[in-house]
């Protein structure tokens, strides 16, 4: 386990997860405030899950599997991702739909901002969402970082609202 809260678990990401990545990377919610990642399939979320992997042993981070202490149900992911295209690691989450507004994204990025401050020593942090998302907007806001403009990222054919601490 990385990290605990009061209600949550965050533990790295398996080849065991692909099930829960192939859900969660084409939930209607992902696909509309991220974006389509083209995983398709297992092999695919397998792959993804690879390169977070990969993350983890380049930089001591990535997204990791977010689950209810309560139950173990498995509700998102939440992590930091290093971009190219970036100078400083960005905060994201991900969570299903019927997890929403119950205040488990501001608990879990809450606890991946202290995380990152006082274990990985990240000095700056950013965080990118689409401009209509107002309830992630509200989360990144929550958790002290501040609008910095709209930017575009490599491959992308829209703007990002861009966020730092």
């Amino acid at each position: 386990m990385i990290l605990q809260t009061a209600r949550l678990a965050l533990t790295e990401l398996t080849p065991a997860d692909a099930p829960f990545i192939l859900t969660l990377l084409n939930s209607p919610g992902f696909l509309h405030n991220i974006g389509d990642r083209g995983i398709r399939d297992i092999p695919a979320a397998e792959a993804y899950i690879a390169r977070v992997r990969a993350s983890y042993a380049a930089h001591s981070f990535g997204m990791w599997r977010c689950d209810l202490l309560s139950d173990a149900t498995t509700i998102g992911i939440v992590g930091f991702v290093k971009r190219d295209s970036l100078p400083h690691p960005d905060i994201g989450y991900a969570l299903l739909e019927p997890f929403w507004n119950l205040g488990y994204a501001t608990e879990a990025t809450t606890a991946c901002m202290l995380y990152g401050r006082e274990h990985l020593y990240l000095t700056s942090i950013l965080a990118i969402t689409t401009p209509h998302n107002a309830a992630s907007i509200a989360v990144l806001r929550k958790i002290g970082l501040h609008p910095a403009g709209l930017i575009r990222l490599p491959n992308s054919a829209d703007d990002s609202a861009l966020f730092t601490t």
